[in-house]
């Protein structure tokens, strides 16, 4: 009895220890394992071409530094993208500095369009805290405090993590918290594994003189997994076992891929130097548009009833206020302003408009020229509708119409008075916070000449809430407005998940 007790005891050890290896190598917590990983990482950088379809339209860099006690990741942007019949030169870049643990302790984000440049430097205080810094232009730089969830990644670091963090397989998926800095908010982002393959590289170039062009000398294979965002920030791409972008696509048809330094970029140089007036692609906003299964006339919709197909709508806020979706069937009935009763007088006292009467990153609605000119164009009223409407008015009347490639700012917006929708909302949400008023942005689909466009609008609480549109000065808007995200430009990038995939059949109007 004794020397089977003794071997029991033995066997129920080892199942014990092999439990706590197993434990130890399959249930770490992924911040010990990213840890553990991030010892693994090698200096280095690498260098990609941009196209939209078969046109090179830029090109990009990454770039990892490893010192004993941090980790400083680079990333490098520089495009020219055709957008309302006019070439836009977009540069963006992300400097991200970590731990050797691969933890986030500040970074600097710098975008610089044709109107005007900005810088976001972002503190992290502690896993619940990132102080973050705003300047735009010649604008006083303005600090707020955003509150996290815990541990956060960029996006550019997201690739990084999910191929670190375990042995890559084809079904696995991870969820990580992002801060967007074109969105200035946290997200939750799920990333999933999808595919494994092999990709042939050009890892070195020689220059041909009869072509002026480098050409490919060498060339290499690199194995890659195919890692696809199921919700949050968009992100498909293949990535190599460290982490490193081989080929990344995003809506619009454009493509980013790895290859020399001289092919990535000496050759859209030399080709952009050649001709610098030559058109640089087809027309992004065009190439994104969907057309109508029917003739209307956009602003004049006062009722429309659409089905949408190929693609998941339970993510979006198709739902509630002026629009019914039943399956895939939405209707959209535009608000009548006789029917409008807010119930209150301005500013509004309601707690639970919180979030829609407070000032953000780029909507400074509490600054001071955006509460002298909002209170100027109220003229004393605290009527919400009277007040709603002049708002309206003087956006649309006041703002030339341009497209813009950047990232809208209220106070920018109010020192260029220009800008497309994305500006438009932006200042007009501003200006209604400013007086008490509650408003969000909205985003989706409007009609204009026979195609839906991707179209931004503000929506107010006037007993209810209801869509306006100071692009097109409309109050309020035209049933032909589609609305598929509630938010700010965290929520609107959820948007690109449409383009190339949804179909739109107008039923009734």
């Amino acid at each position: 009895m004794s020397r089977r007790g003794a071997a029991v005891l033995i066997v129920l050890l080892w199942l014990v220890g092999i439990g706590l290896l197993v434990r130890r190598d399959y249930f770490r917590p992924d911040a010990e394992r990213l840890a553990e990983a991030a010892l693994r990482i090698n200096p280095g950088v690498v260098y990609y071409a941009v196209f939209q379809g078969s046109t090179r339209i830029g090109f990009a860099s990454s770039s990892i530094d490893t010192m004993p006690g941090r980790i400083i990741a680079d990333d490098y942007l520089t495009v020219d993208v055709q957008a309302g019949g006019t070439a836009h030169r977009t540069t963006a870049r992300t400097n991200v500095r970590l731990t050797r643990a691969l933890k986030l302790t500040d970074f600097d984000f710098t975008l610089e369009t044709a109107t005007g440049a900005m810088n976001a430097r972002g503190d992290v205080m502690s896993d619940s805290v990132l102080q973050l810094t705003l300047a735009v232009g010649d604008e006083p730089a303005d600090t707020q405090r955003v509150a996290l969830d815990g541990p956060v990644f960029l996006p550019t670091l997201v690739p990084l993590s999910v191929m670190l963090g375990q042995k890559p397989k084809v079904g696995n998926s991870f969820t990580l918290s992002v801060f967007d800095p074109t969105a200035m908010a946290p997200a939750k982002s799920t990333v999933k594994i999808q595919a494994e393959s092999l990709f042939t590289i050009d890892d070195s170039a020689s220059y041909d003189s009869a072509s002026t062009q480098w050409v490919s000398a060498l060339r290499d294979t690199v194995r890659a997994w195919k890692l696809v965002s199921v919700d949050g920030p968009v992100l498909s791409g293949w990535v190599d076992a460290f982490g490193r972008i081989v080929e990344a696509s995003q809506p619009g048809n454009l493509v980013m891929r790895r290859m020399a330094y001289e092919l990535a970029f000496e050759n859209w140089r030399n080709t952009r130097r050649a001709d610098p007036a030559a058109p640089v692609t087809d027309d992004i906003i065009e190439s994104t548009a969907i057309a109508s299964n029917v003739p209307l006339v956009g602003g004049r919709v006062a009722q429309m009833t659409v089905r949408l197909s190929r693609v998941n709508l339970t993510a979006f806020d198709l739902d509630g206020d002026r629009q019914i979706l039943r399956g895939d069937t939405l209707t959209i009935i535009r608000e009548d302003v006789t029917s409008l009763k807010p119930g209150f007088l301005l500013p509004s006292a309601r707690t639970r408009f919180t979030k829609e009467l407070a000032a953000e990153a780029l909507i400074q609605s509490g600054h001071p020229s955006i509460v002298a000119l909002a209170r100027r164009i109220a003229d004393g009223s605290r009527d919400p509708v009277v007040v709603a409407e002049r708002l309206n008015k003087w956006v649309h009347d006041s703002l030339a119409k341009e497209i813009t490639i950047g990232i809208p700012n209220a106070l920018q917006v109010l020192r260029t008075r220009s800008g497309d929708c994305n500006e438009h909302t932006q200042l007009y949400v501003a200006l209604a916070r400013a007086l008490g008023l509650p408003a969000r942005s909205a985003a989706g689909l409007a009609l204009v000449r026979g195609k839906f466009y991707y179209h931004a609008w503000p929506e107010v609480y006037l007993g209810r809430w209801t869509a306006i549109d100071p692009t097109f000065g409309q109050f309020p808007a035209d049933a032909a407005h589609i609305r598929f995200t509630i938010g700010g430009l965290v929520r609107q990038a959820d948007l690109l998940r449409l383009i190339g995939q949804l179909d739109i059949d107008v039923l009734s109007s």
